[in-house]
């Protein structure tokens, strides 16, 4: 188990993407979200489960997403059109300025919770997929360091269509497909279940 757990801890280091970050401005970055509110929240608590929360997540995070969405490598026809305009210097604001907003809490259907918690927590040792909390943390606050996203408290309607994005491929800027190779050997109930547990993270 150990060495298992130390395989593991090298593997989402190794995978985890280098990126170069200007330093962001969150009272800059304040003024630059105004056209993001309507569907991200005024302080990055979205009120529609299609639309990612964004309060409390990594600035590095957060700025790969919108280089990938401005360059196209993650594709999505509102927000490729959205970012066209922002230049790095832009990106690093609004990330700054999302990163500094607390997260509001949610809950969990509690009928998922045992499941959703064991993958979590344990992973799915028969098909060969470690914890969620390896790379995300155990309380889902991610790794802002390795710019592995926050989950904690995110709509499970969305964490739900991420994986099964990354599944069928119509997502696929994680690096080193490390999230696409994990994510095609879960089944429908166990995405559902994580994804809820995740939501409700916030709320243990």
């Amino acid at each position: 188990m150990k060495k298992f757990l130390c395989v593991l801890t090298a593997w989402c280091a190794l995978s985890a993407p280098q990126i170069l970050i200007a330093a962001g401005d969150p009272e800059a970055g304040k003024q630059k979200i105004l056209v993001c509110n309507s569907c991200h929240g005024e302080d990055g608590n979205s009120i529609a489960p299609n639309f990612p929360n964004l309060a409390g997540q990594g600035e590095k995070y957060t700025f790969k997403q919108l280089q990938d969405f401005k360059s196209s490598l993650r594709i999505d026809p509102t927000m490729n059109g959205m970012v066209l305009p922002l230049s790095d210097q832009d990106m690093a604001d609004i990330a700054a300025y999302y990163a500094q907003q607390p997260p509001k809490p949610a809950a969990a259907d509690e009928a998922k919770v045992a499941l959703g918690q064991s993958i979590y927590r344990g992973g799915i040792t028969a098909a060969g997929i470690p914890a969620c909390a390896s790379c995300h943390g155990p309380a889902g606050r991610g790794n802002p360091a390795a710019a592995y996203p926050a989950l904690a408290g995110q709509h499970a309607a969305y964490i739900e269509k991420t994986l099964y994005d990354f599944q069928n491929g119509t997502r696929s800027n994680d690096s080193n497909s490390m999230m696409r190779a994990l994510v095609k050997r879960m089944t429908k109930e166990e995405i559902q279940a994580v994804s809820s547990y995740i939501q409700g993270l916030y709320s243990e």
